[in-house]
């Protein structure tokens, strides 16, 4: 499967962006769906994920509350929306799909990766 992110930008603390990936294949419905990010000198870190049905979603520590991951399996998207934006929330965020049917927060047992697409949060 083949990952396409999109949305990021540049945004005062605060505000909100809405990230989305479009993937290809018609065995999307199937994956686990996560978002994960890489500020500048730091290492990979989790964000959300979401089962291939919607129903199950987990989220880290640092965005619960403020960013909702959702997917449309009819037109093979998975979403971030992202409000009350922080300054530490600036990174490259990729989605990544995942084979095996359990939500998980490890980078390394995600599958498919996106490009990236950034995002920058002014104070």
């Amino acid at each position: 499967v083949q990952l396409q992110a999109s949305g990021g930008g540049l945004v005062q603390a605060g505000g909100s962006l809405r990230l989305s990936c479009a993937a290809s294949g018609r065995t999307f419905s199937s994956y686990v769906m996560g978002w994960f990010r890489q500020a500048p000198g730091k290492d990979s870190e989790f964000v959300a994920a979401i089962s291939w049905s919607g129903d199950t979603t987990d989220y880290a520590d640092s965005v619960k509350g403020r960013f909702t991951i959702s997917r449309d399996n009819a037109k093979n998207t998975v979403n971030l929306q992202m409000n009350s934006l922080k300054p530490e929330d600036t990174a490259v965020y990729y989605c990544a799909a995942r084979r095996n049917p359990f939500v998980s927060n490890r980078p390394y047992e995600y599958d498919y990766w996106g490009q990236g697409t950034q995002v920058t949060v002014s104070s």
